[in-house]
């Protein structure tokens, strides 16, 4: 945290599975979901496979970190479970045509388990007149869902999600095009994330700050290699957030976000 304490941020992107809400109670039930809706549409044993092809432990009931699942865009994993059902015995046909049948996506409501109050932390990060941006390898409906749930529209700048055409982490382009919807140079940013693709994007846009969480499906180990700070969670930035409202002067309020682009 000591290393926070030094740096204004002007903009914060945070990412959003395993940094704002709980990567396992998301996507861990989600897989097992999965592989019972196609092991009774095929009659075949698929857990393990999918299991293995998605990077997930199902003894321990965790995504792992280098795993697919842990930074892959949804159409990706379609084709990743198409795939795996030709593993266990089915053609390319049969396997489309019954990943078609039992696809389905992790409810972005239901499911979504918050580290903190969001929107209270969001409130005192937008009070300090920083923006708030989102770069998430999930798809944009699914966000857009767990923000309206979260009530928390109003302070986010703009978001970058995984269908928008834009390449994903941990190439830059999701941050750089965050920054200049932004106007503000990439050294001016707080990057808040939970994988090492999170902190390689951050790496390679040139952040001015990069943040790795262990919340997520990464172990120090895996993020202190490109991380300036590690903390447990974003629970932790409520000080940061604290600490600039009794350093600064207030601002006025105007309500509403005008430019939450998209």
């Amino acid at each position: 945290m000591d290393g926070m304490k030094h740096f204004r941020a002007h903009a914060i992107i945070f990412d959003k599975d395993g940094t704002l809400i709980d990567f396992d109670a998301m996507w861990g039930g989600w897989v097992i979901y999965l592989a019972a809706q196609l092991q009774e549409i095929t009659g075949l044993q698929v857990r393990a496979p999918l299991c293995l092809a998605m990077g997930y432990d199902d003894a321990n009931k965790r995504v792992l970190a280098h795993g697919k699942l842990a930074a892959t865009p949804m159409a990706q994993l379609f084709r990743l479970t198409v795939e795996a059902m030709q593993s266990v015995g089915l053609t390319a046909e049969q396997a489309e045509r019954a990943v078609e049948q039992g696809w389905c996506i992790p409810d972005p409501v239901v499911l979504a388990r918050q580290f903190t109050d969001t929107r209270a932390l969001f409130q005192k990060i937008h009070s300090r007149n920083i923006q708030i941006g989102i770069a998430t390898t999930d798809d944009r409906a699914p966000t857009q869902a767990m923000i309206e749930a979260f009530d928390i529209e109003e302070y986010i700048t703009t978001m970058v999600c995984a269908d928008d055409g834009i390449p994903v982490k941990p190439a830059p382009d999701m941050m750089l095009t965050i920054c200049a919807r932004m106007k503000v140079d990439p050294s001016k940013v707080m990057v808040v994330g939970d994988t090492t693709a999170d902190l390689k994007m951050a790496r390679a846009a040139g952040a001015g700050l990069v943040v790795g969480v262990l919340s997520g499906v990464s172990s120090a180990k895996d993020l202190i290699p490109f991380a300036d700070v590690l903390i447990d969670s974003i629970d932790e930035l409520h000080i940061y957030a604290q600490a600039l409202a009794e350093h600064e002067p207030p601002l006025t309020q105007t309500g509403l976000n005008q430019d939450f682009a998209f």
